[in-house]
């Protein structure tokens, strides 16, 4: 059959991301790659997880190899409410949905959330994945001015009043690995109240930052009105494909049965071996193994940046996470320079794919955390 014709209009409207585009490059063992968006593989807990899959698989293989709820395994769902809560925004078990990475769960909240035709806010620029897993349901974006300190909520106003959500990721934000400025946490709360607008909170990467101290979630500051989206792709492992929303309590009913109908649960095998790792904090000595590594590579990047980028180019200072943000000078392609480096062995994202209208040419992403510091050199 012509299958051109059998695709639905969705389907036919799906484009591939250019970052896998880039990453298939990548795979070549001379390429210097500044792309992929990977934590460093160095990181891992495979000794631990190992030790964990054991423990579950004789302790109780049968359970953990069955199919099981929807919601997900109910000790890591109280360990995720645990970690979590703050006194000003507890979070109850049963506002926590597992899902196989926090990628399915943006897919969801697309599901339930968007018509066609409703407006969806976001950053200048957002995250890619996130533009994927919503336009396949057909919004009109608005992009809310965003500088070094994240978006701006100043420049939010009545006539976005009726969006259905504002997309964001506070904290070392991928693409650009800038953090949002406390104040304008408060503002955004304050915002989403003053316009009936619900927040998705995308964190990953919240507990990178290179100093230790996690900032406060708009969540905290905003219970009622935001999700929560958290991965363990990026403090323990992503092949385990474990993420959370945390959610009130009727969207998060409509996210169950939307799962359901997608995959049933996210593996129930992964869930207990992830319980079994954290529950008795492993991860406080963990991630501050996994901040100093990524400070490090940041500074070398950076140190890299300065002795070697001509006059014209720009690039921020993350105090966090796996990303920094360079422009080059006006009127440059970053999407030929790429062409280019790859001729060299190197590569990196050009930006333009991160935008949700009137992208940079001149933007480009450098993802620096699996790089030894000689290779960045």
């Amino acid at each position: 059959p012509n299958f051109e014709t059998l695709f639905s209009g969705r389907a036919r409207a799906i484009q591939s991301s250019a970052i896998r585009e880039i990453l298939k490059v990548t795979e070549r063992p001379d390429i210097i790659s500044f792309a992929g968006g990977l934590p460093a593989p160095e990181t891992f807990p495979v000794k631990e997880t190992l030790a964990a899959m054991e423990r579950v698989l004789t302790g109780c293989g049968r359970e953990a190899l069955q199919y099981s709820t929807t919601e997900g395994f109910a000790p890591l769902r109280e360990w995720i409410a645990a970690r979590n809560s703050t006194p000003e925004a507890p979070v109850h078990p049963d506002q926590v949905l597992m899902v196989s990475g926090s990628q399915q769960g943006l897919d969801l909240l697309a599901k339930v959330l968007i018509d066609p035709g409703d407006t969806v806010l976001v950053e200048t620029p957002t995250y890619l994945g996130a533009l994927q897993a919503f336009s396949l349901f057909e919004p009109k974006y608005v992009s809310i001015p965003s500088d070094g300190d994240g978006l701006m909520p100043e420049t939010m106003n009545g006539s976005l009043r009726g969006a259905k959500f504002l997309y964001c990721l506070p904290n070392f934000q991928n693409p650009t690995g800038r953090l949002l400025a406390e104040e304008r946490r408060y503002r955004l709360a304050e915002k989403a109240r003053e316009l009936d607008l619900l927040i998705l909170e995308d964190d990953p990467y919240g507990e990178l930052s290179y100093a230790g101290d996690t900032p406060r979630t708009i969540r905290s500051l905003a219970p009622e009105r935001t999700v929560y989206m958290g991965s363990f792709s990026k403090i323990l492992a992503p092949g385990i494909r474990l993420g959370y929303v945390i959610a009130p309590t009727a969207l998060r009913a409509k996210l169950v049965q939307a799962k359901q109908a997608t995959d049933l649960h996210t593996s129930t095998l992964a869930q207990m071996a992830a319980y079994e790792v954290v529950k008795d904090g492993f991860l406080n000595g963990h991630i501050p193994t996994i901040r100093k590594l990524y400070s490090d590579q940041c500074q070398a990047m950076l140190g890299a940046l300065s002795r070697h980028m001509p006059e014209g180019v720009r690039w921020n200072s993350p105090k966090g996470g796996m990303f920094l943000w360079a422009e080059l000078p006006k009127g440059m392609d970053a999407g030929a320079l790429l062409a280019k480096a790859v001729e060299n062995n190197v590569a990196f994202v050009p930006g333009m794919p991160f935008f949700a209208a009137n992208p940079s040419i001149e933007a480009l992403r450098l993802a620096f955390v699996t790089v030894p510091p000689p290779r960045i050199e």
